[in-house]
């Protein structure tokens, strides 16, 4: 029996007291008795609630009918609790119920862009682009596993020694990658790339220091004149937040196809249409690549086709399509700079056809693919637009390519912070005709813009 809401519960501790930074003292919390006590705490409340039968009832009022359960369970074990302690259990115990356990506080912490789970006794986080360690920690592999099981089901996903790799995502949009033993040796492991519900403008970006003003007054004509811009970095160099940013200049009249693998686009228009991947079922059949999904979504009448990542096959599709009156395509590719993004975009296509002669290969890239765009996070975690260089052609059999703007590292602060400065090379891009055709006439000053950080 649930005891009544006149049962006054009590307050929950913050985050700050839950997250146990603080690795130089011993907590009570880490020792195996107080993990025990939290575990028969929960096998106790799960016995004595039914809560497919609460499901109808207001979330806040469930929760606030479950804690004061918890309360008197914890009131009639014997264990000597202090104040603070019974206050700590109970929301770790509710954690366990409603929410994802020992990572509710982290996933609660707005300044974390990484949760990185390498077994159950070791968590890192990312805060403003540098890693840190934590003290959290689960009960044994097994209390993980059923944390990951819990993500990955929620989305129609399984996780087991058939399929020991999965992609997911929660419910707020944030992507997560796991891979369970056999492959991962020392026990689950787990990442978890959080995405801000505050969507980054592109105002946001110019004051965060991320790009001048010209830079992005020169992508916002680039996006407005559909050109076809591929935007490149590696893992964490804020390319899906540069994309995020860049589609606000999408007309509103427009019809968008977006492509992901793991859903986290957040485009405001009006008329998008969402497509995400699907993986084999358990016979290892019924699975849906994003080249599928692209050759199909030339069929759905698109004003503008935005690919989350392209890392496979599916680079000709998108190319063929830049090509054949699909302007103004958006997408991201993993690579180091420029020129590498050419030779990976090269590499993707010879996938999905390799009797493709290479000079044709980079016909197709130097005709479609109008601008790039370099992100990168810098080695004191801030991330910065590097270049941006315009794809002029081809001389021969090589693809040629300008710097429009470039970032200059000129050393670091006594703080660890990088020195540099945003400037233009001078060069006025090839496509600017482009831009005036469609009507968009940009400062004459813009191209010898220089800005010092």
């Amino acid at each position: 029996m649930i005891p009544t809401m006149d049962q006054k519960p009590a307050q929950p501790i913050s985050w700050e007291q839950r997250l146990l930074k603080n690795a130089g003292k011993p907590k009570s919390s880490l020792k195996p008795e107080y993990q025990e006590l939290k575990f028969t705490l929960h096998r106790k409340l799960l016995d004595k609630i039914n809560l497919e039968a609460l499901a109808t009832i207001d979330n806040q009022r469930v929760r606030g009918e479950v804690r004061s359960a918890l309360i008197s369970l914890i009131d009639s074990e014997p264990t000597l609790l202090s104040a603070l302690e019974k206050q700590q259990i109970c929301e770790e115990v509710l954690d366990e119920v409603f929410g994802l356990g020992p990572l509710e506080p982290l996933l609660q912490d707005p300044t974390i862009s990484d949760i990185l789970v390498n077994g159950s006794k070791q968590v890192y986080v990312e805060r403003k682009g540098l890693l840190e360690l934590t003290s959290v920690t689960f009960r044994d592999d097994q209390h993980l596993l059923r944390i990951i099981d819990k993500i990955v089901s929620q989305v129609g996903r399984r996780v087991d020694e058939s399929t020991p790799m999965v992609d997911a995502r929660l419910l707020d949009g944030s992507r997560v990658n796991a891979i369970i033993p056999p492959l991962a040796l020392d026990g689950p492991l787990m990442s978890i790339r959080r995405f801000s519900q505050d969507k980054l403008m592109p105002a946001d970006l110019v004051e965060k220091k991320a790009l001048t003003r010209g830079m992005m007054e020169l992508l916002e004509a680039a996006v407005k004149a559909h050109l076809n811009i591929i935007i490149i970095g590696g893992t964490g160099a804020g390319k899906t937040t540069l994309l995020n940013a860049l589609s606000f200049f999408i007309n509103p009249k427009e019809r968008i196809i977006t492509i992901e693998d793991a859903a986290e686009l957040q485009l405001k228009q009006p008329h998008v249409a969402r497509l995400e991947t699907r993986p084999p079922n358990l016979e290892g059949h019924g699975a849906v690549r994003q080249r599928e999904l692209l050759i199909n979504s030339l069929r759905m009448r698109p004003d503008r086709i935005v690919v989350g990542e392209v890392r496979g096959p599916e680079a000709l599709d998108m190319l063929q399509a830049m090509n054949t009156g699909h302007d103004g395509s958006l997408t991201t590719i993993h690579a180091n700079s420029p020129r590498d993004g050419i030779s990976r975009l090269e590499v993707m296509v010879s996938l999905a056809n390799a009797s493709m002669q290479l000079i044709s290969i980079r016909q197709q890239i130097a005709s479609a693919v109008h601008v790039l765009v370099q992100a990168a996070r810098l080695s004191d975690g801030s991330r910065r637009v590097t270049n941006i260089t315009e794809v002029t052609g081809m001389e021969g059999e090589v693809v040629t390519l300008q710097d429009i703007f470039v970032f200059e590292k000129r050393g670091l602060s006594p703080e660890g912070r990088v020195l540099g400065r945003f400037a233009a090379t001078g060069i006025r891009p090839k496509f600017y005709e482009k831009l005036l055709a469609a009507g968009i006439r940009l400062r004459p000053d813009l191209f010898d813009e220089v800005v010092e950080i």
